[in-house]
């Protein structure tokens, strides 16, 4: 997982500063960043919450941002259904687009779903050990980073890295689409409720494409 690790350097210094730039304490950043465990829900709660947004707008918004794990867990859950309760809750907890595509491996190249569960464990925690590194000394060398350096722009970058990928069919342009032009025409909204409704009519509507694809398939 050191690859994996690594990636994650940027990603999690950026959201250290942005925790700084909220005037979070150094305990509220890693706080947030051992429970929640998600770069993008990490960064719309702390611009939420600077904005003064009600709580219920940002555990929405959060929520959407990470409706890609449903499909994750969906494919995990078979996987892991031979293992106790208490493991699958602990698994779900650490469950990454890394973790993910390294444990979907192990697990359907190894024959003991005990073995490849350990495995995944170790990945996953390797995973959460190092994104707390990375928000605390990005926490801490945000107050020494001057403000002319202009470091805001690797947010943008790391949404686009994680986005880009998925962009492999139809449907998910279709709601990309749909959800970029919904955000920038709704940008009103108050609280930046715009968030929300545009990941609605996205998620909309690459459902509705992929309807239309599997019917036109079925002819």
């Amino acid at each position: 997982m050191i690859p994996a690790c690594l990636g994650l350097v940027p990603f999690g210094v950026v959201c250290g500063v942005g925790a700084a730039g909220a005037g979070a304490s150094w305990w509220s950043a890693l706080g947030l960043s051992a429970i929640v465990f998600s770069g993008a829900a990490q960064i719309l709660a702390v611009q939420l919450l600077a904005a003064g947004a009600p709580v219920a707008v940002i555990v929405l918004t959060c929520f959407v941002a990470g409706l890609r794990f449903l499909m994750y867990s969906a494919a995990m859950a078979p996987l892991l259904r031979p293992l106790p309760a208490r493991a699958q809750q602990a698994l779900a907890f650490l469950l990454t687009d890394q973790a993910f595509a390294a444990a979907v491996r192990r697990f359907e190249r190894d024959g003991d779903p005990h073995a490849a569960a350990r495995h995944y464990f170790g990945g996953g925690f390797a995973l959460w050990m190092f994104w707390q590194a990375t928000n605390l000394a990005g926490y801490f060398a945000g107050s020494m980073i001057p403000a002319s350096w202009s470091l805001d722009f690797a947010v943008p970058l790391c949404f686009i890295a994680l986005v880009a990928p998925q962009f492999r069919s139809r449907n998910a342009i279709v709601a990309a689409a749909v959800a970029g032009v919904a955000v920038l025409a709704l940008a009103w909204l108050p609280m930046r409720l715009n968030l929300i409704a545009a990941g609605t009519f996205g998620i909309v509507a690459g459902t509705v494409a992929d309807f239309a694809s599997t019917r036109r398939t079925a002819r």
